[in-house]
């Protein structure tokens, strides 16, 4: 068979065949640390392997591979329109303007740095992730892995290092298998149910020590880099902070680490969520960022002066997070009942002030030593992707970096008492996500349209749901 350069090729009968212009050549595509995987698979006497890829929402997609098939076959592959379906599983109407529409292969490639045990798996079974790369080697434009890599790549240029440590909160709720139902809190050992604000109580955590001490053991089992555990304000509801490191790492941590939390408390006869707002009694819950930036050259933190102080380059980056966050809300609340929980009424952002060891602004700079000065982001929900999320802060303050922008003073007092000045509904948010041409560059024209297609789609599933407030109260009076 011949080909031209016009994307065809004639066989030997003469006949003409075309072919698209990602016709997959694998040698293209970067091979993986295929040796360190079979070699870590062996030691561990692996039986069966998750290949897993984080799809827009951040869960798990992937396949179950025989350990021994996973080793010898090269080319794992998986369908690239599973990144950009619904959270329903379903497709937008504009799904064949951002994947080919012969539904084209993904190619997978195991990164080694990923490699995990199930710890709750009945044989011995090993998690990686896997970065997904088109079939003419470019790395997956829809990949919200690749799209946090590639903002990281633009941090590597300027010779700088980000340092990332996230807190993800949860609640622990009684099984609930009808939706039609509110949620309630699960039963601690006394029997009873958590019914009044419990914040940092010990005897709160200890009501629920075996969910505790196995989701700590099941975390150790995979080495996340788990710190602290605290109750939160909501009835049992849970805190787990990490400790600071690589944020492409961190991101992957916590993806891990909310499977994690589901299988321990499916474990424990309950459910464990990360909606944003599960419940309308009680406060939201965080993915709180703490953020701050090292010079490669030096290993210096650059948010810090030789004195101590802030730096200008500090001052840049919560510029930049002011300016860009009302564009990139809907990657920090993702979901319809993101927005639930930044309201003015319970401990949550809602307007775009920063302040010193100020819990109620949006970006807060805690008190801490010279090494260790940096940036909380306290706009990103638990229910939040956390490769977009990191990404979104990271893109907002390098962007403040480089074009040297300058924030508002310092917040002085209860940031809550001022006005909201963000979108207050994810459509509201998703439709601003286009509006800046530096954040198409950072992020991907292509991975912004499609993200905001499918959260749009889902808001218009959510919005023919018709409720039981309005039920309540529009029926027989309108």
């Amino acid at each position: 068979m011949s080909s031209d350069e016009s994307g065809s090729a004639t066989d030997s009968d003469g006949i003409t065949v075309y072919f698209p212009e990602d016709t997959f050549d694998s040698d293209l595509i970067p091979v993986g640390d295929t040796e360190a995987i079979s070699k870590w698979l062996e030691e561990h006497k692996i039986s069966e392997v998750e290949c897993l890829v984080p799809d827009v929402t951040g869960n798990a997609r992937g396949k179950f591979i025989p350990a021994y098939q996973f080793i010898t076959e090269r080319d794992h592959k998986l369908p690239e329109s599973i990144m950009v379906q619904t959270v329903t599983g379903e497709y937008t109407d504009d799904h064949w303007d951002f994947v080919e529409p012969t539904d084209t292969d993904m190619i997978l490639r195991p990164d080694a740095s990923t490699l995990r045990m199930v710890p709750w798996a009945r044989e011995p079974t090993a998690q990686v992730i896997a970065d997904c790369y088109k079939p003419n080697g470019d790395p997956h434009p829809l990949s919200s892995r690749n799209v946090l890599r590639y903002v990281l790549s633009l941090y590597e240029e300027a010779g700088l290092k980000p340092i990332l440590a996230p807190e993800v909160e949860f609640y622990l709720v009684h099984k609930n298998t009808d939706p039609d139902y509110e949620l309630i809190p699960p039963k601690g050992r006394s029997g009873r149910r958590e019914s009044a604000r419990l914040s940092y109580s010990i005897d709160a955590v200890a009501e629920f020590e075996d969910f505790v001490e196995d989701m700590y053991d099941y975390a150790d089992a995979q080495e996340l880099n788990l710190d602290t555990l605290i109750h939160e304000n909501g009835a049992a509801q849970m805190e787990v902070n990490f400790n600071h490191g690589d944020p492409l790492s961190l991101a992957d941590q916590v993806f891990a680490f909310k499977r994690t939390v589901r299988e321990t408390a499916l474990q424990h006869d309950m459910y464990a969520t990360f909606m944003a707002r599960p419940m309308q009694k009680e406060p939201g819950s965080a993915l709180h960022l703490h953020q701050s930036v090292i010079d490669i050259a030096t290993g210096k933190n650059i948010f810090c002066s030789e004195a101590g102080k802030p730096t200008a380059a500090m001052m840049h980056f919560i510029g930049g997070l002011q300016r860009y966050t009302p564009e990139l809300i809907s990657f920090y609340a993702p979901n319809v009942n993101s927005y639930r929980r930044l309201a003015p009424d319970i401990s949550a952002p809602i307007n775009l002030s920063w302040g010193f060891d100020n819990r109620t602004t949006a970006f807060r700079v805690p008190n801490s030593d010279a090494a260790n000065l940096r940036i909380e982001n306290r706009f990103p929900g638990a229910d939040a992707n956390p490769y977009l999320a990191i990404t979104a802060s990271l893109a907002s303050g390098l962007l403040g970096m480089r074009q040297k922008l300058d924030p508002t003073p310092p917040h002085r007092g209860t940031a809550n008492d001022d006005a909201v000045v963000l979108a207050r509904t994810l459509e509201e948010g998703v439709r601003r996500l286009n509006d800046t041409p530096e954040l198409q560059a950072m992020i991907g024209e292509l991975f912004m349209r499609a993200y905001a297609a499918v959260k749009l789609d889902e808001f218009e599933e959510f919005n023919r749901v018709i409720s039981r407030w309005e039920r309540e109260h529009l029926l027989l009076q309108v």
